[in-house]
C-alpha cells in the first residue's frame, strides 16, 4: 500500500532525512503484524515500515548536536516515521555521519542488523581462540555476527539451510546444514566438548536444541527469543548509540566487515523485499533503494 504524506517534522532531538537506502529487517514484518505497538507510540495503522536508513540531512531539531543540514548520515527511525519512504525522521542520538568511502547500502544495514551482531559478540566476551555457534548464520545478522566473531579471533560454527552454505563458508564459517540431520549431534561432531558460546538468531525449538551445547549456560545470547532466560541465557542488550554506529562503519571502511547485501529493490517493490525476508529466503541483507524510479 502506497500513500503520499507531507515530510515529517523533526522533534527537538531528531533530524529530517532524505532517504537514499532503507534496510529490511524481520522487525518490520513483526511490527506490521501488530507486535510491539509501543514502537509506534500506539498510533493506529497505517504506518510506514522500516527502522534503519542512510540518507542526507534536510533539517535538524533544536537540541541536535554533531549533525548538520547536508550531512550524509545513517541511523534509526524509532519515532514511528518509518524508513520505507522518501523522507523520514531519525533520532539524532542513534544517527551518525557516514564516513568517506562507505556505500549508502552498506551504511543502511548498520543501525539494526550490524549493531545487533556487535552487541551480541560484545556480550559473550569470548577470548581469542574460543568457539562460538551462530544459530541461523545465513541471514543478514548471522553473516555479520560470523564476521565480527572471526575478526576477534573466534572459531565460528553456523547453522542454516543448504542454500546458505556457500555464503556462510565464504566468510569463514564451519557450516552445519539443519536438513542433514540432528543439528546438536552435528555440532558435537565438530566440537565434542561443546562450544564456548551461542548467538541465537532463530529462537523457539531451534534455540532450545542448541543452547545446551554451550559449556557455560550464561554464554547463550538470543537476538529474537526472550525465553532464552529459561535456558540460563540472556537477550542481547541492545545499544544503538552514535559510538556503536561509528564503530561498525569503521570496520566496513577498513575492509574488516562486509554486510553482504544480497538483493536491492526499488521502493515500488518494497512488499517483495519484505516478503523475501519474511519467508526466510534472503541471502544476506535486503535493501530498498530510494534513488531510482519509485
Amino acid at each position: 500500500m502506497f500513500f503520499d504524506r507531507p515530510d515529517p517534522v523533526p522533534g527537538p532531538a531528531e533530524v529530517l532525512v532524505r532517504v537514499t537506502v532503507a534496510s529490511v529487517n524481520p522487525l518490520d514484518f513483526k511490527l506490521r503484524a501488530g507486535a510491539m505497538p509501543q514502537f509506534y507510540g500506539d498510533r493506529p495503522f497505517p504506518h510506514v515500515l522500516g527502522a534503519e536508513a542512510a540518507g542526507v540531512v534536510l533539517a535538524v531539531g533544536a537540541e541536535v548536536e554533531g549533525l548538520d543540514v547536508g550531512d550524509a548520515v545513517f541511523g534509526c527511525s524509532l519515532a514511528g516515521a518509518g524508513t520505507y519512504a522518501r523522507t523520514t525522521v531519525l533520532n539524532a542520538a542513534n544517527t551518525a555521519r557516514k564516513p568517506e568511502g562507505l556505500r549508502d547500502d552498506w551504511a543502511a544495514t548498520i543501525p539494526v542488523a550490524v549493531t545487533s551482531a556487535l552487541n551480541a559478540v560484545d556480550q559473550l566476551d569470548l577470548p581469542v581462540g574460543a568457539t562460538v555457534l551462530v544459530n541461523g548464520v545465513g541471514g543478514g545478522v548471522g553473516l555479520v555476527t560470523a564476521q565480527v566473531a572471526r575478526d576477534r579471533g573466534l572459531h565460528v560454527i553456523g547453522t542454516g539451510g543448504a542454500a546458505k552454505r556457500a555464503l556462510a563458508e565464504a566468510v569463514g564459517v564451519t557450516f552445519v546444514d539443519y536438513t542433514d540431520g540432528d543439528v546438536a549431534d552435528q555440532v558435537r561432531g565438530l566440537a565434542p566438548d561443546g562450544v564456548d558460546g551461542v548467538v541465537d538468531l532463530v529462537g523457539g525449538a531451534s534455540l532450545r536444541a542448541v543452547a545446551p551445547l554451550s559449556r557455560e549456560a550464561g554464554k547463550v545470547v538470543s537476538v529474537t527469543d526472550p525465553t532464552v532466560s529459561e535456558l540460563g541465557g540472556e537477550m542481547v542488550r541492545r545499544r544503538v548509540d552514535r559510538s556503536d554506529l561509528e564503530r561498525a562503519a569503521a570496520l566496513m571502511v577498513q575492509g574488516r566487515l562486509d554486510p553482504q547485501v544480497g538483493k536491492t529493490y526499488p521502493l515500488s517493490q518494497a512488499a517483495d523485499a519484505l516478503a523475501l525476508v519474511e519467508h526466510g529466503h534472503a541471502l544476506g541483507k535486503v535493501v530498498i533503494d530510494m534513488t531510482g524510479t519509485a
